[in-house]
């Protein structure tokens, strides 16, 4: 997951129908494309996008609209003997290492360089703070390469100064089946960002995934990159809002007093639904029908089987929360919800020192309305002291943000395909995949 940049605005699908019924027009096409450009523009020196992305087997913005291009991928494979055998040079003082993600000792050089360099957001007030519980669990899915866990340290002193990961995951697009990597965790030093790291970074791990024969990756990023497949909206619910006040996440309304506000965003002690429970191992293959089911909707989707939704599913504390709906009557497995837990630094605040944030993971409702689903799902959040409830506007989740009192972000997450191209940017409820 990424920072979020707010000066970028969502894109559409320019073959989807337009809420009033009509296809969207040339001049609507041309609109976003000058509109995406112009963010590209602003968030990226020209240079530094030259020389790395436009290098890159990504869609460009110079083919957007062009419905000639085919879908799929952009490069065919390499055979694997050509490719690259050792890694990229690094500049002099720094060498490269895999990083153990099973060692106490890895893991925690990992937080510390994470905890005190990872994304920020605009102000300066908060930090992503990823707990050593949650690393293992990111970063070791069933069928992950050590191999793509990639450090940077000091020659010298062999201090970890970067770090950038990949995991093995399927994704569907459409008809198609893809083996693909996910990206993660880019993260270089602040002292060393002048140093241009990350392209290099970029260019190990992918060697490295298509040293396995693997040949597609996935990625989220907050600034515009080339060329977003969809342009997603962060919504917050609020479980604390004096602390979040307190903390400068959130402000009073207009006209509202501290005690409304706290009345407003009251809810219910206990989830409401018959047969709501937290998931259990004997879920898996349940879950994992009602999950399958539910994405083929969705042009994007991940393509689970039960040991991903045993390893990315079944509850871990203070990591991953999932709950289901057995019904009392039959005992059948009906709906199922899950959210994961990202907590933030907040720097130089005298009283308060984390923000507990859940984000919203993977929801699927075929007998419990969504809405009251997502509701017992704030509503055990709030039971574990949460202080905030994030959801992205990606699946049918635009159906119940409003409703249930999320107000809008200020960020925006883009999502990529590294050399898979898609010949429409997708609307966020065509998206069925959450990136960590």
């Amino acid at each position: 997951m990424a920072d979020h940049d707010s000066n970028s605005n969502s894109l559409v699908d320019n073959q989807a129908p337009n809420p009033n019924g009509n296809s969207a027009s040339e001049n609507e096409r041309h609109a976003l494309i000058d509109s995406l450009a112009r963010q590209v523009r602003e968030s990226l020196s020209l240079a530094s996008r030259h020389k790395f992305w436009e290098t890159q087997p990504v869609g460009q913005f110079k083919d957007l609209g062009d419905s000639s291009l085919p879908e799929g991928p952009i490069e065919p494979p390499t055979p694997l003997s050509e490719v690259k055998q050792e890694p990229y040079n690094l500049p002099n003082l720094y060498e490269w290492i895999t990083c153990d993600m099973e060692s106490a000792e890895m893991c925690t050089e990992v937080y510390n360089l994470l905890s005190n360099n990872y994304v920020e957001d605009d102000d300066n007030m908060f930090r992503f703070n990823y707990s050593k519980e949650y690393l293992h669990w990111a970063l070791r899915p069933p069928g992950h390469y050590k191999s793509w866990h990639i450090g940077v340290r000091v020659k010298s002193s062999k201090k970890l100064v970067a770090f950038i990961t990949g995991v093995p995951a399927r994704i569907r697009v459409r008809d198609s089946i893809v083996q693909k990597a996910e990206i993660n965790f880019l993260c270089v030093h602040k002292k060393l960002r002048s140093k241009r790291l990350a392209p290099v970074m970029i260019k190990e791990v992918t060697r490295r995934v298509h040293l396995e024969n693997i040949w597609q990756a996935a990625y989220t990023a907050g600034v515009v990159l080339p060329t977003p497949i969809s342009s997603c909206q962060l919504w917050h619910r609020s479980l604390n809002p004096k602390k979040l006040i307190d903390v400068g996440f959130s402000r009073l309304g207009a006209r509202m007093t501290m005690s409304r506000t706290i009345k407003l965003y009251k809810l219910p002690e206990s989830p409401v639904t018959p047969g709501f429970r937290k998931m259990e191992l004997h879920d898996v293959p349940a879950v994992t029908r009602l999950l399958r089911n539910y994405l083929l909707q969705f042009i994007v989707a991940p393509d689970l089987d039960e040991n991903d939704v045993e390893h990315w599913l079944l509850p871990k504390e203070d990591v991953v929360d999932s709950f289901v709906v057995e019904s009392p009557e039959t005992h059948e497995v009906t709906d199922f919800c899950s959210f994961y837990t990202l907590p933030s630094s907040i720097l130089a605040h005298p009283n308060h020192s984390i923000l507990k944030a859940a984000y919203s993971y993977y929801n699927v409702s075929t007998k419990t309305p969504l809405l009251q689903l997502m509701n017992d799902a704030l509503i055990v959040a709030k039971q574990k002291d949460y202080d905030v409830f994030n959801a992205l506007d990606v699946m049918q989740n635009d159906s119940f943000l409003k409703e249930l009192k999320f107000g809008e972000g200020d960020g925006k997450l883009h999502y990529y395909l590294y050399n898979y191209r898609l010949k429409h940017v997708l609307r966020p409820s065509q998206l069925g995949l959450v990136l960590l």
